[in-house]
């Protein structure tokens, strides 16, 4: 057994919790991965989105800022909870819907950051969709994925809730992430990730995608 999981082990067993499987219910929502803050293969964070009846805006799109304008501190391209932090406002309809949220309990919802809707698209991936082959490196992941997606990996994911017409599935289309600009796009652009084939590109922030929240427990 690699370290890595001995040491998420420990730590779930001694919080009196069962280590979970991907797309189990867990802490308010359905868990998605492992995250690295510290870009080494080992785990910082998990990762929660949250339930599609209640933290996916009733699957309709929003804006990431309501002007085509730049964002300070927000460009985090995997800590979505800081990104957020600066955009709880009416001008960020995106990240303030989701600060906004109170579920299971669990207030501290965020819109995910590129490399964490990186993750959850690779761990529950609703489509059988060939993925893009340009996207998918991900210094962040658990484990770190070197490379980018192949044609068939990801492959749909094997959770039945979260395929394709699943009562959990992400619709296979773009979403938003908190990620501001990218090495195509400026200050006037976000980062967006198609839940349909990996896709991961920069928009103009006053684009409507889908939005579904996230929240993060930490190890």
């Amino acid at each position: 057994m690699d370290p890595n999981t001995i040491r998420l082990m420990m730590g779930a067993a001694a919080a009196g919790e069962g280590l979970p499987e991907i797309g189990d219910f867990y802490q308010g929502g359905y868990f998605a991965g492992y995250i690295s803050h510290t870009a080494d293969s080992i785990a910082t964070h998990g990762l929660i989105v949250a339930p599609r009846a209640s933290g996916y805006n009733g699957l309709s799109t929003l804006r990431w800022k309501t002007s085509n304008t730049g964002t300070s501190g927000t460009l985090s391209e995997y800590d979505g909870a800081a990104n957020t932090a600066n955009m709880t406002n009416t001008s960020h309809p995106a990240a303030n819907y989701c600060a906004g949220l109170s579920i299971g309990g669990y207030s501290d919802w965020y819109l995910p950051a590129r490399y964490e809707l990186g993750i959850a698209y690779y761990n529950l991936k609703p489509t059988t969709t060939s993925n893009n082959t340009g996207d998918g490196e991900n210094d962040y992941a658990v484990p770190r994925r070197y490379s980018d997606y192949t044609a068939g990996d990801p492959a749909q994911t094997s959770v039945a809730a979260f395929q394709s017409g699943g009562a959990e599935a992400f619709v296979a289309s773009a979403h938003w992430s908190s990620t501001q600009g990218g090495s195509a796009g400026g200050s006037g652009f976000g980062r967006a990730v198609d839940f349909n084939n990996g896709n991961e590109f920069p928009d103009s922030k006053t684009t409507s995608y889908f939005v579904r929240a996230f929240r993060r427990f930490a190890l």
